[in-house]
């Protein structure tokens, strides 16, 4: 492999290629990160948002337990735990790891209104004291490496990436993920890369993942070389394109770029994931579905010009509908 392409190494865990399938919610579940898997290039996938406060209530244990999705063929999987206390966070990371999680990941970076102001995601960025708690007390927790992902800080008036990198450090974090944009950006504007070099350089002895408008081989390696950084955490560049981290791979590795796929290509990989996911999924078909419509519409099936497919998937109501649609088009 090039120079840019190390194994990534967290605790006992290695992977080939540091490339990384951020987690999305409502998207990276056990379909999704398989057929990424398959496609290649792709070291470590994660898990969709799991809450830990959902687990200790009998009323939403039942919906948080249809994200307990991963299975021993793809391999080792992280998944992602988001809350605010640390008796709470533990106890989440002791039932994931059960459940057979290689790698427990610790979310700081969620934006959203209901998850931030609730003081977990994102809010822990404004609360460094009560980020080191909860990330001493998972990795007290369980003997998988525990990794935490944080964005740059919750807003330009407060960078607090540093200091909380700082923090997981000494708790004995395996890694830490820096989405370099602020909380209050969602995923507006540019990402800053600065970011991610400064942790890198504050904490050397951890291996420090960048993320943040990769969508491209050329901004994996730019991001490699730029920042420092151990490995590329690519999310909304993989939806509809799950052979991105091939492609990333292949031309980091050998400098030739490796083509788009054709059409029919895209809709036999999109066939694929449907299957997948209607026959591992723990939701009810219905709720299956609507989550698949959002999924497949990413893989951009129109010819130029048409929005034929589209509007065919927004309207699909049953499994049957769906393999009806997608079938004739994988085959031509």
């Amino acid at each position: 492999m090039g120079p840019v392409l190390r194994p990534l190494r967290l605790g006992a865990l290695t992977w080939k290629t540091p490339l990384l399938l951020a987690p999305m919610a409502g998207h990276t579940n056990h379909a999704f990160r398989l057929v990424c898997r398959e496609q290649g290039g792709l070291g470590l996938a994660c898990s969709e948002l799991v809450s830990a406060r959902a687990l200790q209530f009998l009323s939403s244990r039942s919906r948080t337990l249809d994200l307990f999705d991963w299975r021993p063929e793809e391999g080792p999987v992280a998944v992602q735990i988001f809350g605010a206390e640390p008796e709470e966070m533990a106890d989440a990371a002791r039932k994931v790891v059960q459940a057979g999680a290689a790698v427990v990941d610790v979310n700081m970076g969620c934006w959203v209104p209901k998850v931030a102001r609730q003081g977990s995601g994102a809010g822990l960025l404004r609360d460094p004291e009560r980020a080191a708690e909860i990330l001493q007390a998972v990795v007290e927790a369980v003997e998988v490496p525990v990794t935490a992902k944080l964005r740059s800080g919750w807003d330009a008036g407060s960078d607090s990436a540093v200091e909380i990198a700082h923090l997981a450090a000494a708790c004995g974090v395996a890694a830490v993920t820096v989405h370099a944009r602020h909380a209050v950006q969602g995923f507006s504007g540019a990402a800053d890369w600065r970011a991610i070099t400064e942790v890198v350089r504050a904490v050397p002895e951890v291996p420090v993942i960048g993320n943040g408008d990769v969508t491209s081989p050329t901004d994996a390696r730019r991001m490699l070389v730029e920042t420092g950084c151990a490995g590329v955490m690519i999310g909304r560049a993989a939806l509809g394109s799950p052979w991105i981290f091939r492609q990333v791979e292949h031309e980091l590795r050998t400098g030739d770029p490796l083509p788009e796929p054709e059409r029919t290509e895209r809709a036999k990989v999109a066939l694929q994931h449907a299957q997948r996911l209607l026959a591992t999924t723990r939701m009810p078909a219905k709720r299956a579905i609507r989550e698949l419509r959002g999924q497949l519409l990413h893989y951009a099936l129109d010819l130029p010009g048409q929005t034929c497919m589209r509007d065919a998937l927004v309207r699909v109501d049953t499994p049957e509908e769906l393999m009806a649609l997608l079938t004739p088009l994988a085959q031509d």
